[in-house]
């Protein structure tokens, strides 16, 4: 198998779209399975696990850490054909994607594509709701000729169904357990940041709209003098909105921006509760690290987050956007240490059955599968004529 893979976003860029692609990559280099990666050229520098073709971008306006690529299609084609993909994977509609789907047609060539993005409920945040009849338009357009749509959540695939769109499977998403595991909390992030209040409530993720970031302040806000006193927040990550965030927090926050690794890892294990208002995600892979590292999550009843938690037992879901909602949950748990371990362990189990390496083997199958779909039919046709 020969894979041409089409992506706006790669390494080092932090979101789950970008991390979950590199794992792709490093897995099919060890299934020995030759792809080409289409991405932009900016976040490439340094990365050699896979060849690369890099195109030109630039910083799109509405968001700064996205970006928009505008690849040569005359390079694109050359490459391309000196490469003979047998199936390209599209995991973007947005420019690169274009190219990718633009080859697969002209060439009527095995493609796939995977759904990793609500961008309608972006443009909601984004007070551009006007144009979400537009958004569906043009994605039913995208989907129309693919295999299969790839969605990462039984949430996302009704969503997906709801619009008409077809031919849809699961591709979920796997955890690294050894990386986040509750052995990894120590007393070092208290000593670094200053803490001194005994329970540590935690947020990573983009600091953006989007992710509801307006409900995670006015908690943060709002909270009783009583639980404030008990609590501390940290925020790790960054975005468009943190410098209003950081205007609008109270005195016993801290901002870290993004943390990789070790660190990441370190910190969701030595956490007590973490909180999470999104209601946007297709997946949630911020859920899973925190529930990998022995850490209780309380989150947005919304989106592919209900496929990981179990109410009441891995986590706790509340109404979204409901800040009483939310400050409430805190202020019962604040004190529950016992029920709050009894919530991470839960969790933990739930990822320890989160293997990369089958997620990644079954979706190997699916592509496989997707190309002798294509050769049966093309055969039917030579039949047929």
């Amino acid at each position: 198998m020969r894979l041409a893979l089409f992506t706006d976003t790669y390494l080092p860029e932090t979101n789950g779209v970008a991390g979950t692609l590199h794992r792709l990559s490093n897995h099919l280099n060890r299934r020995s399975i030759e792809h080409l990666l289409f991405t932009s050229q900016s976040i490439m520098e340094g990365n050699v696990e896979a060849p690369v073709s890099s195109v030109f971008n630039i910083p799109f306006f509405l968001y700064p850490e996205c970006r928009i690529a505008f690849p040569s299609r005359v390079t694109a084609y050359k490459q391309l054909q000196e490469f003979q993909p047998d199936l390209l994977h599209v995991a973007t509609p947005f420019n690169m994607g274009l190219l990718g789907l633009r080859h697969a047609l002209k060439f009527h060539l095995p493609h796939v594509i995977s759904y990793h993005t609500h961008f309608d409920r972006y443009l909601d945040y984004y007070k551009l709701r006007s144009v979400i009849p537009l958004y569906w338009k043009y994605i039913k357009w995208f989907h129309r000729t693919c295999n299969t749509t790839f969605v990462p959540s039984q949430d996302t695939m009704y969503t997906l169904q709801a619009q008409g769109i077809q031919r849809l499977k699961l591709w979920s998403r796997g955890i690294d357990c050894n990386l986040y595991a509750p052995c990894k909390r120590t007393i070092n992030i208290r000593e670094q940041y200053q803490i001194t209040a005994p329970f540590i409530l935690l947020y990573v993720g983009r600091i953006s709209p989007e992710k509801d970031i307006a409900t995670l302040t006015a908690t943060m806000q709002q909270l009783p003098a009583e639980i404030q006193a008990h609590v501390h927040w940290i925020i790790v990550g960054n975005g468009p909105a943190l410098p209003k965030m950081q205007q609008q927090a109270p005195a016993n926050v801290t901002f870290t921006g993004y943390l990789h690794g070790d660190e990441l890892a370190s910190m969701y294990a030595s956490a007590d509760l973490f909180v999470f208002p999104s209601c946007t995600e297709t997946f949630g892979n911020v859920v899973l690290e925190a529930m990998a590292s022995g850490l209780p999550v309380l989150a947005a009843n919304a989106g592919g987050v209900k496929d990981l938690i179990v109410h009441q037992r891995s986590g706790i879901l509340v109404e979204p956007g409901n800040v009483n909602a939310f400050i409430r949950e805190i202020s019962l748990r604040v004190h529950s240490s016992e029920r709050l371990s009894t919530m991470g362990r839960e969790g933990r189990k739930f990822a320890e059955q989160r293997s990369w390496e089958q997620i990644f083997d079954t979706l190997i199958a699916d592509y496989e599968e997707a190309i002798e779909q294509r050769h049966r039919r093309k055969i039917g046709r030579i039949y047929t004529a």
